[in-house]
């Protein structure tokens, strides 16, 4: 294979440090986004910070496999830009580079991101998601994460706040505060000395011992207290979580969605048409890295160099890739609905590659755009 020309290995360079900056940026901005969000649901649960940390690693693949092709658009435009702005551009045509010879590192560029959605769409996303789900649901299953957690008000289900002042070493519950405020007519508070957990087969009961039920009737505000010596509360409602059955179409291979037996069909509830659409969209997601570069550098070569910078391409190439996206969503809902047009998860690819072919042309016929001379002056 030729060795890479001089220019196309400077020009990949710049590429590369400006889509690890972009990257790195897009990914923080996005992993942020998400922490909170499971900080809240975790941390705020009673997990712990370890729980936290595991399963904020295991939703980065589905958070850079985002930041990915716009990185790789921004980091073409930028590049491009500043060597326009440097004529840098300017000089490397006036040896005779086409705009289409231009675009080869890019390309290269944009093989090299492919490459790395790939592995992330085909191999890491799936893995981490069904890491992720099953861990998920092993916490919700836990009733001691859930629910034993010493010194702290929690929410295990809607209108229901539980309190624990010591949990002992043996199971046992000192101090407890239970409110149920499920039904609007009747609020009921209970408080007790101490309490048991006790599991049966399909259901769980919360023995309280030595305590007070205090009931509000809200339509006359009537408060009414009971005092017991011992009183069971049932707290299967809002423990109970749906057991796992089965891996979601996320979850599978891409061999296996490409298959799409029926066996997998029932295992995931997804019909064919929808099994095929998936994984084709692996596969066009991968090849969006390569538009999504090409886009933003075709876009910048319309119109040459002006001492008034390239402001007007760039907000093109954005408007571009926001048409690009679209068509994503439009051929892939496309790809779902019939199984026969399998292909049509393509057409953000094909249609992109063929804005880029036209920007590239444009750009080699200036001339195109021009007014022509009238009676011998030019306009």
């Amino acid at each position: 294979m030729r060795q890479l020309a001089r220019f196309d290995r400077y020009m990949l360079s710049q590429l590369m440090v400006l889509f690890g900056f972009f990257s790195l940026v897009l990914v923080m901005v996005y992993w942020i986004n998400r922490a909170v969000v499971l900080f809240d649901q975790l941390i705020a649960n009673g997990q712990s910070a370890a729980v936290f940390l595991e399963f904020t690693a295991l939703s980065l693949p589905a958070v850079i496999k985002l930041a990915l092709p716009l990185a790789s658009f921004a980091a073409a435009v930028y590049v491009t830009n500043r060597m326009t702005s440097e004529s840098e551009m300017v000089a490397v045509q006036a040896t005779g580079y086409s705009a289409f010879r231009l675009a080869r590192p890019v390309l290269y560029f944009g093989l090299i991101v492919m490459l790395l959605m790939s592995a992330l769409t085909h191999y890491l996303l799936p893995l981490s998601t069904a890491r992720l789900d099953v861990r998920r649901v092993e916490i919700s299953q836990n009733m001691t994460a859930r629910l034993l957690t010493e010194g702290r008000f929690i929410e295990p289900a809607p209108g229901v706040t539980f309190y624990i002042r010591e949990v002992t070493g043996a199971g046992e519950l000192h101090d407890i505060f239970l409110t149920d405020l499920r039904d609007p007519e009747s609020q009921i508070t209970y408080t007790a000395a101490q309490a048991y957990i006790v599991k049966t087969e399909n259901d769980a009961q919360l023995v309280m011992i030595n305590g007070l039920a205090q009931t509000l009737r809200t339509s006359d505000n009537k408060l009414f207290t009971t005092t017991f010596d011992d009183f069971a509360y049932n707290i299967g409602d809002f423990l109970q979580v749906a057991p796992r059955t089965g891996r979601r179409a996320s979850e599978l291979s891409t061999f296996e969605l490409l298959r799409a037996t029926q066996a997998i069909q029932t295992e995931t509830g997804e019909t064919r048409g929808k099994l095929i659409a998936r994984a084709n969209d692996r596969f066009a997601q991968s090849l969006l890295a390569v538009v999504g570069a090409l886009v933003g550098f075709a876009s910048l070569m319309v119109g040459g160099f002006s001492r008034f910078g390239v402001w007007r391409q760039i907000v093109g190439a954005i408007v571009l890739i926001i048409l690009v996206k679209a068509m994503e969503t439009i051929g892939l809902n496309i790809a779902r609905g019939n199984p026969a047009l399998w292909f049509a998860a393509y057409l953000p690819t094909v249609i992109g590659l063929a804005l880029v072919w036209v920007l590239l042309f444009v750009s080699t016929r200036p001339y195109l755009f021009k007014r022509k001379p009238q009676n011998g002056v030019s306009a």
